[in-house]
């Protein structure tokens, strides 16, 4: 390591501290979503010729990220793995990044994470190889004491409110109630009930890397009320100041919720 980098590393690490200490105190989003951007510009600007190689070094940043969120105190981490419209990529593409994918859900499932791990996608897009990874993982890390991560993997924030009003149709339908009757008694907490993050709190806090400044269809109908962060810093190199950065900006915000 030469004395330029010897000495940037030290002046981060003073900084990280100087973070923390503003943080002490400060209100702490319970549930923080992810999209976790520029893996694959990472790779091309650091003069990598495989885009994979930019996914592989984004996907070691997702427990770290996590232990962030662990000693922050935040209960719900959302990450953005894949979107719906990635299911479009050319296979040669695609099957190299969902490899990826089940690496990382492995890891995370793995006997010495705390993690509860919830899958958030429309699962029967997926391959069935997929399918097994995250399901095992879910179940193996059901009764775990640390936060819940949903894995967003095949997500659509159309798609999943799509699904909600037809599991709400096929609900009641069940039921008899008639179409006149749900008519009358239809409310937003009814579809919320429906949604893949049901029963858990809305994000307080969205991070998106990569220097983008859009949602690209992530939790479409629980980020009403979110606070957002963007940052340029590619989601490879994004660090533990990058995360006390975004949540110093949080805790500096007056949240309204509309009002």
């Amino acid at each position: 390591m030469g004395t330029r980098q010897w000495v940037r590393d030290v002046l981060t690490q003073l900084y990280e501290r100087r973070l923390a200490r503003q943080l002490v105190g400060a209100d702490v989003p319970r549930h923080v979503g992810a999209i976790i951007d520029g893996n694959r510009r990472w790779a091309r600007a650091t003069g990598l010729l495989d885009p994979n190689a930019g996914h592989r070094r984004g996907a070691d940043r997702i427990a770290s990220f996590l232990g962030w969120c662990d000693e922050a105190g935040v209960e719900v981490v959302t990450l953005f793995l894949l979107s719906t419209d990635n299911l479009s990529r050319p296979e040669p593409e695609l099957t190299p990044l969902l490899r990826i994918i089940e690496g990382v859900v492995e890891d995370l499932s793995a006997p010495d994470r705390r993690w509860q791990l919830h899958p958030v996608g429309a699962l029967g897009l997926l391959p069935a190889e997929t399918v097994t990874v995250l399901k095992e993982a879910e179940e193996t890390t059901r009764d775990r004491p640390g936060a819940t991560v949903n894995l967003a993997v095949g997500y659509g924030g159309r798609r999943e409110i799509a699904d909600a009003v037809r599991s709400l149709l096929t609900e009641h339908a069940s039921r008899g109630t008639t179409l006149d009757e749900l008519i009358g008694v239809l409310d937003v907490e009814h579809i919320a009930e429906h949604l893949y993050t049901r029963g858990q709190p809305d994000p307080d806090l969205v991070i998106r890397t990569s220097g983008e400044q859009r949602l690209s269809g992530f939790l479409l109908w629980q980020t009403a009320h979110s606070e957002f962060y963007f940052t340029d810093v590619y989601w490879p190199d994004f660090r533990r100041v990058d995360f006390l950065r975004a949540l110093r900006a949080y805790a500096a915000r007056h949240r309204r919720f509309g009002g």
